[in-house]
């Protein structure tokens, strides 16, 4: 069988259709999370920025900017781990499925 014969059968397989249709949606919940807070974040240092500039003491440099700035930057590497944990578990075995199926 020749490649666009097995890519064909691929994308005609019901449980391919399954897998980039989970995949899909984990990744928009994954990015919507990521950009709301991103963009709450954002709008919050423009409209009420004496939030975020809040002093953590009264003798304290620093402001509660920072450590939610610094947990943003965290909380896009745990989603980038969530997501490829889900990824090498659930998503390569619906791939290995697939192609078991197309390829008997």
């Amino acid at each position: 069988m020749n490649d666009d014969g097995i890519y064909k059968r691929i994308g005609e397989n019901p449980r391919f259709r399954e897998l980039v249709a989970r995949r899909e949606r984990f990744a928009w919940l994954l990015s919507s999370i990521m950009l709301g807070l991103y963009f709450a974040y954002i709008l919050i240092i423009a409209f009420v920025p004496q939030v975020l500039g809040t002093k953590l003491s009264a003798d304290s440099a620093t402001t509660l900017g920072m450590p939610v700035g610094i947990g943003l930057i965290l909380l896009a590497f745990v989603l980038t781990g969530v997501y490829t944990h889900r990824a090498n578990g659930e998503f390569d075995r619906l791939n290995q499925e697939v192609l078991d199926e197309v390829q008997k």
